[in-house]
């Protein structure tokens, strides 16, 4: 879609920046990540997340977006960290603008099943997250939640 064609609810080449929500999901020495199964960031790995709804909270977003991609309930901690994620095209106009709202979490349970936009979901150790092709400020924003896991801050 191009800038001229955009519309109020287009991902692409918006009029206004999107809220979105992520969950950084903790089990032990693993965190839970997703295949991304479409754009922005179509096949690299992330934890699971997307666009807040009209008149939803961002932790139900966040809660509701897990469920969705995962399968899996979360008791949310606490805030890991928000993020400010504008990508250009090569002309330089704003093609994605998303201000994301990362939450800590942790799995209450049940198995989890790739769904909705996830193209893969699975658990792995967080000391080999480096391994994976993930999205910009992933290992980030996984240390930041660690901490607010923990009970610390940065």
């Amino acid at each position: 879609m191009s800038a001229a064609g955009s519309s109020p609810t287009s991902r692409e080449y918006p009029d206004h920046p999107r809220v979105g929500v992520g969950a950084v999901v903790l089990d032990g020495d693993r965190v839970l990540l997703v295949r991304r199964g479409r754009n922005p960031a179509a096949g690299k790995w992330s934890i699971p997340g997307g666009l807040v709804d009209l008149g939803e909270t961002t932790a139900a977003a966040a809660r509701r977006e897990v469920l969705e991609e995962c399968g899996i309930a979360v008791r949310l901690l606490g805030v890991a960290g928000v993020v400010d994620r504008v990508i250009r095209d090569d002309a330089g106009r704003v093609r994605y603008h998303y201000v994301l709202v990362d939450f800590a979490a942790r799995p209450e349970g049940g198995p989890v099943q790739a769904g909705s936009d996830a193209a893969e979901a699975c658990w792995v150790p967080i000391s080999e997250v480096e391994r994976f092709d993930t999205t910009a400020g992933l290992v980030d924003m996984i240390r930041r939640a660690v901490a607010v896991s923990q009970g610390g801050s940065e």
